[in-house]
C-alpha cells in the first residue's frame, strides 16, 4: 500500500520547517536578483559556472603501497578523473611510522602507506604534477605531506610555482569530529600559519587550507552545523594569518572548503548557496577584504560518506547519484562520488570507475550543467537559504560570545553540541520517523553474494621492508642534522616549513618528524567530560 504521508513531520535535517507550498509572500527581499559571478554570489562564484568549465571530478584513493595506489590513480586518470585524492591511511596520518608498534594492523588499510619521500616519489610516478591538481586528506601531519609534494614535483621538474591542489590542513575539526591530531590547539595553529605563509611565497597555485566541513557532519552535526562550525574555523584561520602580518586579500583566494552532501536535496542546495553568501560578508565586511577573489566560496563535497549504507549496498548507487545531483545544482568546484560498496570495504576498480562515470553521466547527459544556479528564484529554495544563513550567523555568533571556536573545542562543547545532534538522528531513525531504506523501510531483500576489495594481508610486511632499506640507505649525518634544525626550528618561532622540507629531502621518516615536534609541543589530551 502507497504511504499516504499523512502525520509526517516535515522538517529538512537542520529541523527547519517546511510548509507545503511556498510563493511570492516567502521570498525574500532582493532575492535571486544578483547574477553569478556577482557579490555575495548566492548564485555561485563564475558567471557561467560550468557552461565555461566543469567541476574538477576529484576521486578519493588511496590504499596499501605506493605502487598498488599508483596504479589505481593512472586507472582512474585514463577513465576521465580530472584531479587526485589522495586518502593516507591512520598511522601516516597520525604521524606513525610503518614500523611503529601502535601502527600494527592499520598499515595501507583506510589510506596508502607514506613513510617517507621515496613513498611520495612512488605515488606520483608517471603522474605529470605540472597538469594534475592533488588534493590530500591530511591534517596533524598536513606540512610534512606537503614539503613532499613540493620536493616529488622538484624531481619531475615542475617548480613549486608550478603546482595546483590542496591540503585539507583544518586541524580544528579534528579535535571535536575526526581524531587525528597530534599536538594541541596553539602549536598545530602556528603550523597551519606557516603552510600559508610558505605557500604564499613559493606555491601561489595551491591551497594551503581547506576548511573541511565534512568531518562535523559525519560525526553527527547537521547541515545548519556543519556550515556555522566550518566558517567559525575558517574565521580564526583567517584572524591567525593577519596576526601573523600577512594581508587578508594575500591569503584569502588560496582558502578552500570542503563538505559532505547528504540527502537532504534542497536544505543541502540551500546550505551551499547560504555559505557562499555569508563567507562573501564575512571577508568584504568583517575583515575588509578588498580583493574580489577573496570573497569568493570555493568548496569541494564528497557525496556518500555517512549516508551509505551496509544493507542492500546497491542503493547507495541512487543516494550517490542524487547527492551529487544537489552538488551540482548547489555551485560546488570538485567532486568526489563515493562508490557503492565503501560502507563494507574499500572500492574495487569497478565500483570506483562506475561512481566517477555518476559524475560523468551527470556532466553530460543530463543538461544540469548547462544552466548556473538552476533553482536561484525558486520560492523555497531562495527562503531556504536565508534560513540557512541566518541559522549559520546566529551560531557562529554563539561561539564567539563563548570564547571562540578554540575554546569551544577545548571545553568540549562543540563536541556535545555534534553529539546530541547525531544522538537525535539517531532516534529518528530508530523510531522509524526517518526513513532509510533497506536499513529500517522495505527493508526484506535477501543479501545476495559480492566480491569485495580485501588489502594483500602481507602490505604491512612489505611497507616495513621498504622503509627499512630507505632508512639504510640515506646519508644518517644529513638526515640527524636535518632533524636537530627542525627541533631548533620548532623551540623558536621561526616558519618551520623550510626545516620540515629539508628533513624531508634527506629522507627523514614521517613518524621523526612528527617525533621531533612532539617533544617540543606535547599532545593534545581530549577533555575529560563534555
Amino acid at each position: 500500500m502507497a504511504d499516504s504521508g499523512e502525520g509526517k513531520r516535515y522538517r529538512t535535517q537542520s529541523d527547519l520547517p517546511i510548509k507545503a507550498v511556498y510563493g511570492p509572500e516567502d521570498l525574500p527581499a532582493r532575492a535571486g536578483e544578483e547574477a553569478p559571478g556577482e557579490y555575495p554570489f548566492t548564485r555561485g562564484i563564475h558567471p557561467e559556472m560550468y557552461r565555461t568549465r566543469l567541476w574538477t571530478m576529484r576521486q578519493y584513493s588511496g590504499y596499501g603501497t605506493a605502487e598498488e595506489t599508483n596504479r589505481r590513480y593512472r586507472f582512474l586518470l585514463a577513465e576521465g578523473n580530472t584531479g587526485l585524492s589522495v586518502a593516507l591511511d591512520l598511522p601516516t596520518q597520525i604521524g606513525l611510522d610503518s614500523d611503529d608498534a601502535l601502527a600494527a594492523g592499520e598499515v595501507g588499510k583506510v589510506g596508502v602507506a607514506i613513510d617517507t619521500l621515496d613513498d611520495m616519489e612512488t605515488l606520483f610516478e608517471e603522474i605529470p604534477l605540472d597538469r594534475i591538481s592533488t588534493s590530500f586528506t591530511i591534517n596533524s601531519t598536513a606540512a610534512i605531506l606537503y614539503a613532499m609534494y613540493i620536493a616529488v614535483g622538484r624531481k619531475q621538474g615542475v617548480p613549486p610555482d608550478g603546482l595546483t591542489g590542496t591540503i585539507q590542513n583544518d586541524i580544528l575539526k579534528e579535535y571535536v569530529s575526526r581524531g587525528t591530531w597530534i599536538y594541541p590547539p596553539e602549536p598545530s595553529l602556528r603550523l597551519i600559519v606557516d603552510t600559508i605563509e610558505y605557500g604564499l611565497a613559493h606555491t601561489p597555485r595551491f591551497n594551503t587550507l581547506s576548511a573541511a566541513g565534512a568531518h562535523f557532519r559525519d560525526a553527527g552535526a547537521t547541515a545548519l552545523q556543519e556550515g556555522g562550525f566550518t566558517l567559525a574555523d575558517a574565521i580564526v584561520y583567517a584572524e591567525r594569518c593577519i596576526g601573523r602580518g600577512m594581508a587578508v586579500d594575500s591569503f584569502a583566494p588560496r582558502f578552500s572548503f570542503y563538505f559532505y552532501t547528504h540527502s537532504d536535496f534542497f536544505e543541502e542546495v540551500a546550505k551551499y548557496r547560504a555559505m557562499r553568501r555569508l563567507w562573501a560578508r564575512i571577508m568584504r565586511e568583517r575583515f575588509g577584504a578588498k580583493d574580489p577573489r577573496s570573497w569568493k566560496f570555493r568548496f569541494g563535497v564528497v557525496c556518500g560518506g555517512s549516508t551509505l549504507t551496509a544493507a542492500e549496498p546497491e542503493n547507495n548507487i541512487v543516494r550517490v547519484a542524487c547527492e551529487t545531483l544537489a552538488s551540482i545544482a548547489g555551485g560546488a568546484q570538485t567532486i568526489f562520488t563515493c562508490a557503492y560498496d565503501e560502507a563494507l570495504a574499500l572500492p574495487t576498480e569497478e565500483s570506483a570507475l562506475l561512481a566517477l562515470r555518476t559524475q560523468q553521466i551527470l556532466a553530460h547527459e543530463t543538461g544540469i550543467a548547462g544552466m548556473a544556479d538552476p533553482f536561484g528564484g525558486s520560492y523555497f529554495v531562495e527562503n531556504l537559504t536565508s534560513e540557512m544563513e541566518a541559522g549559520m550567523e546566529a551560531l557562529i555568533k554563539t561561539i564567539e560570545e563563548r570564547g571562540g571556536m578554540v575554546s569551544c573545542i577545548e571545553s568540549g562543547l562543540i563536541q556535545r553540541w555534534i553529539s546530541e545532534s547525531a544522538h537525535q538522528w539517531q532516534k529518528a531513525v530508530d523510531s522509524g520517523e526517518k526513513a532509510i531504506v533497506g536499513v529500517n523501510k522495505y527493508a526484506d531483500a535477501p543479501a545476495g553474494p559480492r566480491t569485495l576489495f580485501s588489502v594483500d594481508p602481507d602490505l604491512s610486511t612489505r611497507q616495513i621492508e621498504r622503509l627499512k632499506k630507505v632508512k639504510e640507505g640515506r646519508d644518517p649525518a644529513r638526515t640527524e642534522a636535518a632533524l636537530s634544525r627542525l627541533e631548533e626550528a620548532a623551540r623558536g618561532t621561526d616558519n618551520l616549513m623550510e626545516p620540515i622540507g629539508e628533513a624531508v629531502s634527506a629522507y627523514a621518516t614521517v613518524g621523526e618528524i612528527s617525533g621531533i615536534l612532539k617533544d617540543v609541543f606535547g599532545e593534545f589530551k581530549e577533555p575529560v567530560s563534555f
